[in-house]
């Protein structure tokens, strides 16, 4: 009995001992792979500063960031093989790279989105459709850029909130680029009476967006004849000024202000939405004479005939006996 118990206790004693004599045997390489992982980080980390230091110096941040971030990542994983070969020298570098290979696609597979708003990031980041600072409107979200990352760029909106947005959304979407150009054009619509003197109005429309310094002279503001609404003559009044928001919106509160004490000082009117409505009971004498009849038929001697002419009542009572 004692021998049956003793025959599994052996075996594991035998077991241990096997082991601990292979870490010892093996304590050089593991000893040697450490430090080539050491040196190989430090040198991992020189080539990621080297590389965000040249993207600092050709205005390339973001870009500098991610490529840096990518000769890291490259190094080590590279360091991690050649520490895998020392530690166990029977391992054959290229069984061990198809395995890589093997283990990428999986990786690829399981991580799809991940890799691929990585690439659309560093192509973002190439091609530079836009930078940092610049204003874009992305889908529903409007701001400012404040930096691209490997994964999503991120947005500041106007009210002081964080927009994080995928890069692959963004590569595959319009993207409006307000900042694009230092300026760019703005407009306001604004309605005057039908009995005012477009001309003057338009006149002196212009002559208050003119006195304006952060309009624009070149080119020109403007303001063009845009609509015959309901109850007004729609006028727009265009102009260019910083691409910016804030210049946008201050602006157009200047110009809107002009406009408006200029038509109140030229006694221009700004008409409040009105309708006409037109009563009548059908007994009146003219009813049915559209030469006559109050409901907008053009003037003169021969205006469109009704379809049936219709006796009025005066001319039916007085034509009964």
């Amino acid at each position: 009995m004692n021998g049956v118990v003793r025959e599994p206790a052996t075996l594991i004693w035998a077991k241990l001992n096997g082991w601990w004599q292979g870490f010892f045997l093996q304590l050089p390489n593991i000893v040697a792979a450490i430090l080539f992982l050491a040196v190989a980080y430090g040198v991992a980390k020189l080539a990621q500063r080297a590389v965000r230091r040249l993207g600092r110096r050709r205005d390339r941040v973001d870009l500098g960031t991610v490529l840096g971030s990518l000769a890291f990542g490259g190094i080590m994983t590279a360091a991690a093989l050649v520490a895998c070969v020392i530690v166990f020298p029977s391992v054959n570098p290229a069984d061990a790279l198809a395995t890589l290979g093997i283990g990428s696609v999986a990786v690829g597979f399981a991580f799809k989105d991940i890799l691929q708003n990585l690439f659309a990031g560093v192509l973002l980041l190439l091609r530079r459709p836009f930078r940092r600072g610049d204003q874009i409107v992305v889908k529903d979200f409007e701001g400012t850029v404040e930096h691209i990352e490997s994964r999503a760029t991120h947005i500041k909106t106007y009210d002081g909130r964080r927009v994080i947005i995928p890069n692959a959304d963004i590569y595959t979407s319009p993207v409006t680029v307000n900042t694009a150009f230092p300026i760019r054009r703005d407009h306001f619509d604004v309605g005057i009476g039908y009995g005012d003197d477009v001309d003057l109005a338009i006149r002196v429309f212009g002559e208050a967006m003119a006195a304006i310094d952060e309009v624009a002279d070149e080119p020109a503001p403007e303001v063009l004849a845009w609509g015959l609404d309901e109850s007004t003559v729609t006028l727009r009044a265009r102009w260019w000024t910083g691409s910016k928001r804030t210049e946008i919106v201050h602006v157009k509160a200047k110009v809107i202000q002009a406009i408006f004490e200029a038509a109140k000082e030229h006694a221009i009117d700004l008409p409040f939405p009105t309708q006409v409505l037109l009563f009548h009971d059908q007994t009146e004498e003219v009813d049915g004479d559209r030469a006559r009849q109050r409901e907008g038929w053009p003037a003169g001697d021969a205006p469109p005939r009704p379809r049936r002419e219709q006796p009025t009542a005066l001319s039916a009572a007085s034509s009964r006996p």
